[in-house]
This record gives structure tokens, sequence and C-alpha cells, in this order.
């Protein structure tokens, strides 16, 4: 069988040539930069960053609100030769802590209050630089980096993301991947460069750094938003003419629920969605209000980027469906022998091709348990993603999500690890062991339940809760915390979480 040959990519920094020199590429507030401004403004970060990094292929490290400053990083730090590493603003010192040192980053650019978060846990050899001060550098007349000439394989960015044990890890992700991943979303969505999207998930997050790099490939406008409430939302539409709105299945059952002037919701073409299903009354909802727009909703993991994509002609009638492969992406349903299964029948989702990520950042143990040759019928072959998902293919090729395999936690569009939980709980020194699982939640996709056993009988409830509050950001916070005197094992001797999980359900419907 002759393999596919991976599509043609640029280094993703070229981005910042696509569009019209005068058109507008980024919407913050009142401020508009043009792509003119973007490929200057890219140049001139891009050159600071070096300086202040110390060197071609060191990390770099944004954690901040979505600044002209954060929203270019992606680029400048490519142009630098350099390998981006975002960090979600929602996280506390000690989570920040641990991304810096795994990742090795001699660069964070964050504001004061932040850096103070850290304390003692910033690495000795990071750098900690104000988000003012980029943005001066943005804006001066010194030296300036002209478009890079990196390799498509070159690695560009390091996105951290749970895993279903342990603390986060850094999915390596190349300048091909990005830039395909770019094409491939403006592609299937049909940007046009008259197209404006509102970016209002966290730019740590691939679907949500994605809002840039897919607009700006086609050419079109972004306007990033940091929002409190879903008015802010309504109010960015209507503000900006937003055409274009991704979320979560959370933010969705909140913008439901807002006033929506008919004038406002009119202006929607697309609306998409990942990090969980819509349900099919949330789908009628959506449709009721954003009559003018058409749905996507889609299937993602970090590890790949985003694997599949439901035709909006089909959401009607396959509201349930996962959809099938977005351009770039060799989707298969697989035995644990790497045969493929027939219609109907469960298997895990295999993702092949050219957004397939590098790895994990130094985790060969982890890697290789997830990135393994592709079956044999794949038509790329080399490395496939083996996501852990069940999923059923139909005749139509269409797929629908089965289970997950793993025990993450997936709450309000985030991939939570029980066990960072559970560390963090037990740090506190209030408990001997903690147990962290989640349950269906209709407005969080899951809710956080905590079961812990205290020292000495004693439960101490208040001092847990504000360890917790101090060291974990509120998504990963849990909704209910138990206390017990005694956890139920398994005959090895090990916390039997199954069972300590479905002594809790019952509870659900209360």
């Amino acid at each position: 069988m002759t393999k596919a040959e991976n599509p043609p990519s640029h280094p993703i920094d070229h981005l910042a040539l696509r569009g019209a020199a005068e058109a507008a590429a980024l919407l913050l507030g009142n401020r508009v930069t043009t792509y003119a401004d973007l490929e200057a403004g890219v140049g001139r970060l891009a050159a600071w960053l070096l300086e202040q990094a110390g060197g071609r292929g060191e990390r770099v490290a944004s954690w901040g609100a979505k600044t002209r400053a954060t929203c270019l990083m992606p680029l400048a730090a490519a142009r630098a030769g350099l390998i981006h590493v975002p960090v979600n603003p929602l996280l506390k010192g000690p989570q920040v802590a641990h991304i810096l040192s795994d990742s090795g980053a001699t660069l964070l650019v964050a504001n004061g209050a932040r850096a103070e978060m850290l304390g003692d846990g910033r690495p000795d050899a990071c750098l900690v630089q104000d988000l003012k001060i980029a943005e001066e550098a943005i804006d001066s007349g010194g030296q300036f980096l002209p478009p890079s000439v990196a390799a498509p394989d070159d690695l560009a960015a390091i996105l951290y993301t749970s895993g279903s044990t342990g603390r986060p890890k850094g999915v390596m992700l190349s300048h091909a991947n990005l830039w395909l991943g770019a094409e491939s979303v403006a592609t299937y969505l049909k940007i046009a460069p008259d197209d404006r999207v509102l970016g209002v998930l966290p730019l740590s997050f691939d679907y949500g750094q994605n809002q840039l790099l897919s607009s700006w490939y086609a050419g079109a406008a972004v306007a990033p938003l940091d929002y409190l409430t879903p008015r802010d939302v309504v109010k960015a539409v209507a503000r900006h003419g937003i055409t274009t709105l991704a979320g979560v299945p959370p933010l969705w059952v909140q913008l439901v629920e807002a006033d929506w002037p008919a004038d406002t919701a009119s202006l929607l073409r697309r609306l998409t969605n990942s990090g969980g299903a819509l349900t099919p009354s949330l789908i009628d909802a959506m449709r009721a209000i954003f009559r003018k727009a058409d749905i996507y909703p889609m299937y993602g993991l970090t590890e790949a980027f985003r694997s599949t994509f439901l035709d909006p002609a089909l959401v009607a009638t396959h509201p349930t469906s996962m959809g099938r492969a977005i351009p770039h992406a060799e989707i298969l349903v697989c035995r644990p022998d790497g045969s493929i299964t027939d219609d109907g029948e469960p298997g895990e989702l295999v993702h092949a091709g050219p957004l397939v990520a590098k790895g994990y950042w130094q985790d060969a143990g982890r890697t290789a348990e997830r990135f393994r040759p592709a079956p044999a019928v794949s038509r790329y072959g080399g490395t496939a993603v083996w996501s852990g998902d069940t999923v059923k293919r139909d005749a139509d090729g269409l797929l629908t999500f089965v289970g997950r395999d793993d025990a993450m936690i997936k709450t309000a569009g985030n991939r939570v690890s029980p066990t960072e939980v559970e560390d963090v709980a037990v740090a506190s020194g209030l408990i001997y062991e903690a147990v962290a699982f989640g349950v269906p939640d209709p407005r969080l996709g899951a809710a956080i339940v905590l079961i812990v056993r205290g020292r000495g009988g004693a439960a101490d409830e208040e001092g847990l809760a504000a360890h917790l509050r101090q060291n974990l950001p509120n998504f990963m916070q849990p909704h209910a915390i138990e206390w017990r005197s005694e956890l139920p094992r398994n005959p090895n001797g090990k916390l039997d979480r199954v069972a300590i999980a479905a002594d809790w359900m019952p509870k659900v419907a209360l």
C-alpha cells in the first residue's frame, strides 16, 4: 500500500502574512491590529523574546489574560526559534511552578501579581518579565526578526494537559501540527476574510489557541475575550459584529439562558463545540436562538489537536454523532490487535496523519503508551495516537462516542486528573487518603467529588476546603467532599475506586 504523503506546511509565524495588510487581524477592546501591524509586532516581540530567553531552542512561557502580547506569543516565539509554553491563567502557583520546572522554561512572561503567586516555586533558571514590557517591545522601533525558515517538524510549542494519573504532561507540537491544524479548521468551517471570530476559550488550550491561528490562516479577524458573565459574551458579539463563536457545553448552557437580542443573535454564522458532547436538548435551544448559525459539534484530543466534526446538515438527524474525520486526519476504529472493527462494533479511536503531535515532553514512558505505530491499514502509517476512547462507526461512516477508558474527569470543558486533585488534598496534612471522581452534572458535564479519610478520624472540613481553594484552580475544586473513617480496598490492598464511586452514585439523584 502506498502511504499518504503529508500535505505541505509553512512555519507557523507565516500566519502573520496571510491577511490583507490593512485588514483587521486582532480586535482588543477599541484597538484594531491590522495584518501589517501583526507582522511588525510579531517581528519585534520575537527579537525581544530571543534576547530575554538566551538563545534558540529555549522554552518561553506566557501566563496571563488575553492581551496583545499573549496573543502574539505563539507566532513570535516560533519566529525566534523558541518553544512556546502557554499556561492556563486559571492555574495557581504550584501547578505553574511544575510546568516551568518540567519544561525547563528560561523565561516567563506574566504580570507582577501572577509572578508573586509563584513564591519560592519559581525555578532559579527561569527569568520573569512583566507583560507590560512585552507590550512595549511590540510598539518599539527596535530590532525586528523577519519570517522564520523553520522546518515543518521543528518543535514550536508545548501544551500542558492533565493525564489520567499524575501531574500535567506537556504535549509537543511542531510547526506542521499548528499550521495544518489552522488550515484544517479554517477549511471545514469555511472561515472567510470578512469573518470575525470571538475567542472566549483560554489560549493555553489547543481549541482556544486555534481561534487565533485558524482566523489568521483565513485572513479573518479574531476578538479575544476574557469574560465574567454570559452577558459579556453577548455584548462582545454585538460590539465586534462576531460571526463565529466557539464554546464548550457548560458555556453553551449559560449562553442559551442569556438574553440575546434578535439582531445580535442573527450576526452569528457558525457555532462550534468541543470539550464534551452537546445534548439534543441543548442543540435544540441553540438552533432556536441562533437561527442563522450552522452548528459544528467536534471531537478532539490535545495529542492530535482535533479528530472529527459533524457536518451542520446532519446535526438535526444525528445530534449525538461525532461526525467524520477533519481534513488532514485519518480516523480508524480498532480492536486491541489493530484490526478494524465492523460497523456498529465498539473499538478504540485511533488518529493517524500529520496532526499527530510529537509525543510528551521528556516522558518516553507515557509517550510509548499513547503514541504507537499506526495500524497496518492506515493510509499515512507512521505514528498514531491511540486515544483510549471507545467509539462506534455506522454504515455511513459517522462516529458515535461510547465511553472513556481512563479516569479523566471532563468538567466545564477542562480535563482534570483525579490524581492531581488527590495529591493536593493529601498534601494538606489533614487526611491520610483521598479518591476523586466525576459525577454527571447538567451544567458542568461532570462535577468533581472528593472522598477522604481523615487523620485519626478527625474531619477538619474548613481547613481542607481552605487548602484546596489556595492550591487548586476553580475548575478543579470539588463540588462535594465527604469524610469517611474507612475506605474500601480491593484484593490487592489498593483503594477500590470503583466501589467508592458506586457508593456515591445513589446520592446524585437525591
